[in-house]
């Protein structure tokens, strides 16, 4: 499986950004997905993620209300809408294949792409 990440950019708190991450393989509808961030200086930690059939979602606390992870199968493409942004937000957003909230249980990482929200 490879995982091609896109969307982040420089946006003002306040504002708001998609992310999404593109999937290779057929099988992109039989597995859960996860988004996970890193800050500078800071372990990896978890963001969203979303079951193989979009039904069930889960969240970090510091995300629950402002970010939404959501997923289209039929173009192999998980979507992380995050709105209201604050500046400690900022961090690359890395999409995996996964489930739960712990880096151990994901097995393969998209690239990660930069978001910064300025004050």
């Amino acid at each position: 499986v490879q995982l091609q990440a896109s969307g982040g950019g420089l946006v003002q708190a306040g504002g708001s950004l998609r992310l999404s991450c593109a999937a290779s393989g057929r099988t992109f509808s039989t597995y859960g997905m996860g988004w996970f961030r890193q800050a500078p200086g800071k372990e990896r930690e978890f963001v969203a993620a979303i079951s193989w059939s979009g039904d069930t979602t889960n969240y970090a606390d510091s995300v629950k209300g402002r970010f939404t992870v959501s997923r289209d199968n039929a173009k192999n493409t998980v979507y992380l809408q995050m709105n209201s942004l604050k500046p400690e937000d900022t961090a690359v957003y890395y999409c995996a294949v996964g489930a739960g909230v712990r880096v151990g249980t994901y097995n393969y990482w998209g690239q990660g792409t930069q978001v910064t929200v300025s004050s």
